[in-house]
């Protein structure tokens, strides 16, 4: 995926201020786990602040995100993976796990297309004709050099499944090859 955790925090905020799960519990928790593994990037003062209560959840989580958006990418990474340990749930409903899961689900989206050997542009109706008429040529070939007359029957036989143009080649020479 090209899009950087950076890039995705910034497009799943929207959904995570609005997202009811994310609830006060939840959001400490990802605080806290911020805070002890990486207190580069939430420190003590930082974490105090986003825990504070007096202050609505959704208001905390909108300055939250923008918190680690300043931080840059590792920041951000560590948030997602924050969010993955504990809230699993949300994690999976993010718009950009989303569309992640949509791109690689083979059943959604078949990945795999079976390539076409193609050698013209034209159907399989293209292919008859040309087989056929190679087909009448060979038979014409083969019987004119015989000189049986049976063969011309068979030739005149031969053009019933052909256009009306071969049909009528194949007829006209069935009939001189009876006339002779």
């Amino acid at each position: 995926m090209g899009d950087s955790f950076h890039e995705q925090l910034i497009e799943d905020s929207a959904f995570l201020k609005a997202d009811r799960r994310l609830d006060t519990e939840l959001l400490d928790k990802l605080i806290l786990q911020l805070n002890r593994i990486y207190p580069q990037i939430l420190s003590d003062k930082e974490a105090t602040k986003f825990r504070n209560l007096d202050v609505p959840t959704s208001v905390r989580v909108g300055e939250l995100l923008s918190h680690l958006q300043g931080k840059g990418e590792e920041a951000c990474r560590e948030f997602y993976r924050a969010l993955h340990l504990h809230v699993e749930e949300v994690y999976y409903s993010l718009p950009t796990r989303l569309r992640l899961r949509d791109s690689l689900d083979p059943l959604a989206y078949p990945r795999v297309y079976q390539q076409r050997y193609v050698q013209n542009d034209r159907g399989p109706l293209f292919f008859l004709g040309c087989f056929s008429v190679a087909v009448g040529m060979a038979l014409l070939y083969y019987y004119s050099e015989a000189k049986v007359t049976g063969g011309s029957r068979a030739l005149g036989m031969a053009a019933l499944g052909l256009k009306r143009k071969a049909q009528e080649v194949l007829i006209w020479y069935t009939e001189e090859s009876l006339m002779k």
